[in-house]
């Protein structure tokens, strides 16, 4: 016979959710976003350490040197210090978010019930689906291409095809993608530890092959693309804000995954040992090959899977293609489908199961790579790049995202104090079902951010959005819960 009423029980500092008919029948529920049971949460720190490489490895992240020389007038070295400190820096957010999902089992759209409401949590969970399924679509068209390159080394008929093989490559691609995730998070973790190790590897390969060709003095002096004498503060930290934009979706909804973790000292860990130093180095091989690429292929190529495709040797170049298809799937399986997945389904619980919900960031992602799509097939023709696209869309997304971030961490450690009512956050009866506050200190940071585009001397403010956005957030949000009491402040769990 069921029970009616939840309990909370904790074990060695993690809390778990022996679910009654209240939750259950609540429309606020399903299986999916139900709290993980602890004998669930399985990853340690090396599981978490391999997460990290498996996303890290990418090919926007190989482009991120490029970006920040030729679109932030950085130079190489101040580029890569950028890459470097930026990730440094949003450590700090992510482990700090990962925090209630390690100890409470929740994903992040069940965390933002607390700040914005059981109701309003879905504005912010849609803001962060959107800009996942957007860099879906980007991933899968690197991995479309891989395909294509490797089905055209095996056959001169298919290589044959153009643009219209990409097409069919971003296809296959993305039910490959949507294969995985639906099969779940074990998956996941099965797919990043196994492609962490092969993709370090992949990258010593390329840096032996890139070194003999490139003057790593000559490339550390090349003059920034900037004003002659401009101050390159500004410069700087506007690159330094798009690259901590990189990773300002998953500081939000890295409780989708840390709510695995057997620990904080694994999550902890296992972010710390995965993140930075993977970013740096890969970033710095692309700014390498990059350069080295002039002498490999005879022209300049800034992304690696083209870069590969110029090699002569078709045995290479599918060995390479392959390995390339799986750094794409590992990175976009795990930064770009399971969180819209989870946001979706908050939506609506008790209509939108897993899979519904994966076809939908699927759909999304398609759609939103249409252009791109179409270009290939010849049917369009445009100048709009798809580097120009996700380098304009760092330092955009970045200045939304950051509040959202801010008033995260102040919710959780400063008003709620580590404390939520695990049972009331898939009820009616707890929390409200609009945060107004959360609103509030969402909405004037997006405000001003929208203003600065309109005058030069207020351009900081966007310039440094993801800082400006998370500080100013986080501030107003903790004022207006300090005005008003604090209901939640004095929840106690139920155990």
């Amino acid at each position: 016979m069921q029970q009616t009423r939840s309990q909370v029980r904790e074990r060695d500092g993690l809390y778990e959710l022996d679910a009654g008919s209240d939750v259950i029948d609540s429309p606020r529920y399903n299986h999916d976003i139900a709290p993980t049971k602890v004998q669930d949460r399985t990853w340690n720190k090396w599981h978490i350490t391999a997460l990290w490489v498996g996303m890290s490895i990418c090919v926007p992240t190989y482009t991120l040197g490029g970006v920040l020389t030729a679109y932030f007038g950085l130079t190489v070295g101040e580029a890569l210090l950028a890459i470097l400190l930026a990730n440094t820096v949003v450590l700090i957010p992510l482990t700090l978010n990962a925090f209630p999902g390690t100890k409470y089992g929740i994903p992040f759209p069940v965390l933002l019930r607390s700040s914005f409401g059981i109701i309003g949590s879905n504005v912010p969970c849609l803001i962060r689906a959107l800009v996942a399924c957007g860099w879906f679509g980007i991933q899968t068209m690197f991995g479309g291409l891989a395909i294509h390159l490797f089905l055209g080394t095996l056959s001169a008929d298919w290589k044959a095809l153009g643009g219209t093989g990409e097409v069919i490559g971003f296809l296959l691609f993305w039910c490959l993608n949507l294969w995985v995730v639906l099969r779940g998070a074990e998956s996941i973790k099965w797919l990043e530890t196994l492609s962490a190790p092969l993709l370090v590897l992949v990258g010593a390969g390329l840096l032996v092959w890139a070194l003999p060709n490139v003057s790593i003095s000559e490339l550390m002096a090349q003059p920034p693309k900037r004003a002659e004498g401009a101050s390159v503060y500004g410069y700087f930290f506007a690159g330094l804000t798009a690259m901590v934009g990189f990773w300002a979706t998953l500081s939000l909804n890295i409780p989708d995954f840390s709510r695995y973790a057997k620990s904080q000292k694994d999550q902890i860990l296992g972010q710390i040992f995965g993140l930075p130093l993977t970013m740096f180095l890969f970033a710095a091989l692309g700014v390498v090959l990059t350069a080295a690429s002039a002498s490999l292929v005879g022209q300049t190529v800034s992304d690696p899977v083209s870069l590969i495709g110029h090699i002569q040797s078709p045995v290479w170049v599918a060995l390479a293609m392959a390995l390339i298809i799986i750094a794409t799937l590992s990175t976009n399986t795990a930064a770009n489908i399971v969180s819209p997945t989870n946001d979706f389904q908050n939506l609506a619980p008790k209509w939108i199961g897993r899979t519904l919900a994966v076809l939908l960031t699927g759909l999304v992602g398609l759609l939103l790579m249409g252009h791109e799509l179409l270009k290939k097939l010849g049917w369009i023709v445009s100048d709009v790049s798809l580097e120009s696209v996700y380098s304009n869309w760092l330092l955009g997304y970045s200045s939304l995202l950051g509040p959202i971030a801010g008033i995260m961490v102040v919710d959780y450690f400063l008003i709620r104090r580590q404390t939520l009512d695990l049972a009331g956050l898939y009820r009616d009866d707890v929390y409200p079902a609009w945060n107004v506050s959360g609103f509030i200190a969402f909405g004037v940071p997006v405000a001003l951010t929208l203003l600065s585009l309109q005058s030069t001397a207020f351009s900081w403010f966007y310039d440094f959005g993801w800082f400006t956005g998370s500080a100013l957030g986080g501030l107003i949000y903790y004022g207006l819960g300090q005005l008003k009491g604090a209901r939640a402040t004095h929840l106690k769990p139920t155990v």
